[in-house]
C-alpha cells in the first residue's frame, strides 16, 4: 500500500444550533432538534465537504447530531450510521438552567456536585469520555481506511478528545473551548497513528457571535497540531 493510500482523515463535527427557547442544559435529553439556523449550518458543512472523499458518516444518537449528519451522508450517497460512543457527556444539571443568580447554582443542594472540577464531579469523568470518543474515532478510521469519514458529536466530548490527542490536561475553562457550532476538528492518520489535528469553521458566518464558543469570528481556521514520528 502506498503512503498516500495509507492516509485516513476523520472529521469530528459539532452539531448545529439547537431550538432551545427555555435555555436549559439539554444534555442527553431527547426531543431537542436543530433550529432553522442549525439546519442551514448543517447544509453549509455538507456543501463544504461535498468534494471530499467521504465514505463513512456516523453520528451520536441524539436528534441534533442525527439531523446535522443527514445532509452530509445524503451528499455522498451514504447511509447514516449511529455510534452511541459519540453521545453528549452526562451531566447532573441536565434539564436545568445553569447560572448563579437564577439557575441550578442558586440551590445549595447542588453545590456538592461542584467540589471537583478535575474529574469533573458534576458529570461523566473526562477519562471515560476519552475512552469512548477515541474508540469511535479509531473505528471510523478503520471503516474509512485510505479515505475520509465524518463523525457528528457534541462540544465537550470533542474538546476532551482533542485535548487528549494533543496531550493537554483534560480539565479546562469551558469558555476557552475551540469547538464552535458546526465546526470540524480533523484528525489525520498515517496507518494507525494520528499525525495531525486541524480545526476549521465552514459555517462561521452563520454562527451568532455569542455562540462562538472558544473562538472569535474567523479564529481557528486550519489551526491544529502536527505530530512528529
Amino acid at each position: 500500500m502506498s503512503e498516500q493510500q495509507d492516509i485516513t482523515v476523520v472529521h469530528v463535527m459539532r452539531h448545529g444550533e439547537v431550538e432551545n427557547p427555555q435555555g436549559v442544559l439539554y444534555g442527553r435529553l431527547p426531543g431537542y432538534h436543530l433550529s432553522e439556523l442549525g439546519r442551514q449550518m448543517a447544509d453549509r458543512v455538507a456543501e463544504h465537504l461535498s468534494s471530499r472523499d467521504v465514505v463513512h458518516v456516523v453520528a451520536s444518537p441524539l436528534e441534533r447530531a442525527q439531523e446535522t449528519a443527514t445532509p452530509i451522508a445524503k451528499a455522498h450517497g451514504l447511509d447514516l450510521a449511529t455510534d452511541g460512543r459519540l453521545i453528549e457527556a452526562e451531566n447532573i444539571f441536565q434539564g436545568k438552567t445553569f447560572g448563579v443568580g437564577d439557575g441550578a447554582l442558586k440551590n445549595p443542594a447542588n453545590w456538592k456536585y461542584l467540589v471537583n472540577p478535575f474529574k469533573p464531579s458534576w458529570g461523566e469523568p473526562y477519562v471515560e469520555q476519552v475512552v469512548r470518543m477515541k474508540g469511535a474515532l479509531d473505528a471510523a478510521r478503520d471503516r474509512a481506511r485510505g479515505h475520509e469519514a465524518v463523525l457528528v458529536s457534541h462540544q465537550l466530548p470533542i474538546w476532551i478528545l482533542r485535548s487528549y490527542v494533543e496531550k493537554r490536561r483534560l480539565w479546562h475553562d469551558p469558555r476557552k473551548r475551540q469547538c464552535t457550532l458546526a465546526s470540524l476538528t480533523t484528525f489525520t492518520y498515517e496507518g494507525d497513528r494520528i499525525i495531525s489535528v486541524g480545526y476549521s469553521e465552514p459555517a462561521i458566518d452563520l454562527v451568532p457571535v455569542h455562540l462562538r464558543a472558544g473562538a472569535q469570528p474567523g479564529q481557528g481556521q486550519g489551526q491544529g497540531k502536527a505530530f512528529g514520528a
